[in-house]
């Protein structure tokens, strides 16, 4: 059986044809180009549909559903509530996708929970019925599946694990809180601690490597710590134990089989996986149970929002 599976971003609409066996077979892709019309971005969503079709081989009479993961908020008749980067207040995305693609069945949900989706069935979690994924990006995205399907609470906005407070009164989030697990443990949560550590530590070796590459980056500090230097190797050290913070607080509260680490931070390996294992094995709630969550690197990159969105019907369907 094969599905469509679309990742609307920000930046880029990216459209799969998916088999079975979580296989991609056709891929069309377009840049979103926003800001303007949803009449005219979904124009080029049905368009790169089509394009991925072409390029596997087959007719939308072949395709058994289409799913799409989208910023923001989603309700379960398929109106996108908000998204704020795409400019979109409750619109009819299902019926705007059927218009253009013909009486298939749609489903849509948020990105990161497609994410989740593609990881916990054709990426790490290999399977997993009860998975959580995190990414480490310019926010901290997070997916949770419970028995095989996406949690996403009463008003379809659940999940949203980067919101959690970790400290107190403490850094402000772009959410309105303050101390949340995202103003710590983010991609742009670590380069602000790298550019504070730089100001304070001018004779860093940090300073020669942002020099090197042109910007401070996630990597400036996990560089610098390589080549020993003390103020990375702070930085470096404090940004494992919030991230390690959050992740306790989730197998805490989910016990799930497995949590999937994604972003441009996890290329970091096990540099960034062992002591976030080691962080977790201390301070878990289950300290005598035989069976613990595993900590896992994410394996399908920038294919797991595409896939995921293609199983969207056959899960939801269950």
């Amino acid at each position: 059986m094969l599905r469509i599976g679309i990742d609307l971003g920000g930046t880029n609409i990216v459209a799969s044809v998916v088999n079975d066996e979580y296989k991609i077979l056709g891929t069309g892709k377009t840049p979103t180009n926003v800001p303007r019309s949803p009449e005219e971005i979904f124009d080029d969503i049905a368009a790169v549909c089509r394009e991925a079709m072409e390029k596997a081989g087959v007719s939308i009479a072949e395709i058994a559903s289409v799913g799409m993961g989208t910023p923001g908020t989603v309700n379960s008749d398929g109106v996108i509530e908000f998204a704020n980067n795409l400019g979109f207040n409750n619109l009819p995305a299902k019926d705007m996708l059927k218009e253009r693609l013909g009486n298939i069945p749609v489903f849509i949900d948020n990105d990161a929970n497609c994410a989740a989706l593609g990881e916990a069935y054709a990426g790490c979690g290999n399977g997993a019925k009860n998975f959580v994924a995190v990414t480490l990006g310019t926010g901290v995205g997070s997916g949770i599946i419970v028995d095989g399907k996406i949690v996403s609470g009463v008003n379809n906005a659940g999940g949203e694990c980067g919101h959690m407070v970790i400290m107190t009164d403490g850094e402000p989030c772009t959410c309105g809180r303050r101390g949340c697990w995202e103003a710590y443990a983010s991609a742009t949560a670590l380069i602000r601690q790298t550019k504070a550590a730089m100001a304070e530590y001018p004779d860093s070796i940090m300073h020669e490597i942002a020099k090197e590459e042109g910007k401070v980056s996630g990597r400036t500090s996990f560089d610098a710590m390589r080549k020993g230097d003390i103020a990375a190797i702070k930085v470096v050290n404090n940004y494992i134990k919030y991230v390690a913070c959050g992740l306790i607080n989730l197998v805490n509260a989910l016990q799930p089989e497995i949590i999937c680490v994604g972003g441009g931070i996890c290329n970091e390996g096990e540099t960034l996986l062992k002591p976030l294992r080691r962080y977790v094995q201390a301070e878990r709630y289950s300290i005598h149970s035989k069976i613990q969550t595993k900590i896992m690197k994410a394996e399908l990159g920038n294919d797991a929002g595409v896939i995921g969105a293609a199983l969207l019907g056959s899960v939801k369907q269950r």
